[in-house]
């Protein structure tokens, strides 16, 4: 409740002091036209899709922008645009859930973002004294572009803020992508800007017929965009819930070393796509083991040499596995290279290559999955204390881990606060009596 008042109170009074403020400085519209804008930004709004974490977007961009260079040009875009934008702070969650916190930081932060569009609008194409003509197409592109990468700029960032105010880091996904997403906005809000220079030039207010059918289609291609997303991520949770089915013991393992794994990207600086790439990794890191025998993969006691060889060939099995599923080969790259040693030793497929340290997401991967599988109970050891497992990571480095990897690691970890692992057992060999020899635990 303390996050979320921290973002809601002051959002919701910035909103109201941009809306006041510009309502009194600038011009006002014609209200006909802009009511009709209006509806049209707060439906495809209300309609939004989900891109990523909590990240929402739609072709809303597109009908502000529209609206706000026939403003800027007939009179004042700032208000307007402030107030239009504003209107959107609803979302169909909100009234399902009854929720107060979203719309009032919606309504601050879009307020926001419509004001500062409005007014580098009114400020480039305020000269144009209420005329526009076909020569003035560069003028209106340009100014359009940069009150769109204003808008989307500003937005996103107060979002970021408020997601990363108000929701705990273990409940966040990195944004991914964002190139490609605050790009496409962009481009969106350049085109709904000529669309408005197009309206005054027609001067028919028939034709913004036509200019509903463009919104809808830049509406479809997030949609499409966003189902595509959500498609990859249910194939990935069904091979992890496959493999999960066939050995209880890696029941929650792959889901641990994700977030381990996202915990050094993040100590890395790592961006959002990277971020995104080496988690997905993380996720089938083992889905080669589906190929490997059940009996194999239980088996409570040490592994001969040829039952060794057999379980390491799960390293490469993944890349046959996933053969076909084209969006996760670069992921594929990194998990079949998770067993090769930084120093150019280990074992692997296509993603090692003897002599040559790996890339560093595969360096990620290896920390992450060594100290969870030391951290946790297995079918031939019980779990080890977190002290034991990075004594052993630093043991290691610049041996069998990257160093850097694990220094970031040892950092991430304790700004978590959290501890893994059994609290006192520092002895491998007795680990994996006690998982031998059950009975042990009975006699002290």
């Amino acid at each position: 409740m303390q996050r979320r008042l921290r973002i809601a109170v002051p959002y919701f009074v910035m909103g109201l002091a941009v809306i006041v403020s510009t309502g009194v400085i600038f011009e006002t519209p014609r209200w006909a036209i802009w009511f009709l804008f209006a509806v049209l930004f707060v439906l495809l709004e209300f309609f939004a899709v989900e891109v990523n974490d909590r990240q929402f977007q739609s072709s809303s961009i597109m009908v502000v922008m529209t609206a706000g260079v026939i403003f800027a040009i007939k009179s004042d875009a700032t208000f307007a645009m402030a107030l239009m934008a504003a209107m959107a702070m609803l979302t169909p969650l909100d009234l399902k859930e009854r929720r107060w916190f979203q719309p009032m930081a919606n309504f601050g932060q879009l307020a926001l973002s419509g004001a500062v569009a409005g007014f580098i609008l009114d400020a480039n194409l305020g000269l144009l004294e209420g005329t526009v003509g076909t020569t003035d197409l560069v003028r209106v592109a340009v100014a359009s572009t940069l009150a769109a990468a204003a808008y989307v700029t500003v937005n996103n960032l107060l979002v970021h803020r408020a997601v990363r105010t108000v929701y705990p880091n273990d409940n966040l996904h990195p944004w991914s992508q964002m190139h490609v997403l605050l790009g496409g906005q962009a481009a969106m809000g350049l085109l709904g800007g000529l669309i408005g220079a197009a309206y005054l030039i027609a001067d028919r207010p028939a034709i913004l017929v036509l200019f509903v059918g463009v919104y809808g289609i830049g509406h479809m291609s997030l949609y499409a965009f966003s189902q595509l997303r959500a498609s990859h991520l249910g194939a990935i949770r069904g091979f992890v819930k496959t493999l999960e089915a066939k050995d209880m013991y890696t029941r929650g393992h792959t889901e641990r070393v994700a977030y381990f794994a996202q915990l050094i990207g993040e100590e890395l600086a790592f961006t959002g796509t990277q971020l995104e790439t080496v988690k997905w990794a993380a996720l089938i890191h083992d889905l080669g083991k589906l190929a490997v025998p059940t009996e194999l993969i239980r088996k409570k006691g040490r592994l001969d040499d040829g039952e060794y060889d057999e379980m390491k060939s799960h390293a490469h099995l993944v890349e046959e596995i996933l053969a076909e599923v084209d969006f996760l080969q670069p992921m594929v790259d990194i998990a079949s290279g998770h067993h090769s040693h930084y120093d150019g030793n280990g074992y692997g497929g296509r993603g090692h290559k003897e002599g040559h340290t790996p890339s560093l997401e595969a360096c990620i991967v290896a920390v992450a999955d060594s100290f969870d599988a030391m951290t946790s109970a297995r079918s031939y050891r019980m779990a080890l204390s977190q002290q034991y497992a990075l004594a052993e990571l630093r043991r290691h480095a610049g041996g069998q881990f990257h160093p850097d990897v694990v220094d970031a690691f040892e950092r991430a970890l304790a700004k978590t606060g959290r501890r893994w692992g059994a609290r006192h057992s520092n002895d491998e060999e007795m680990a994996r009596r006690l998982a031998e020899e059950p009975e042990l635990t009975l006699r002290g």
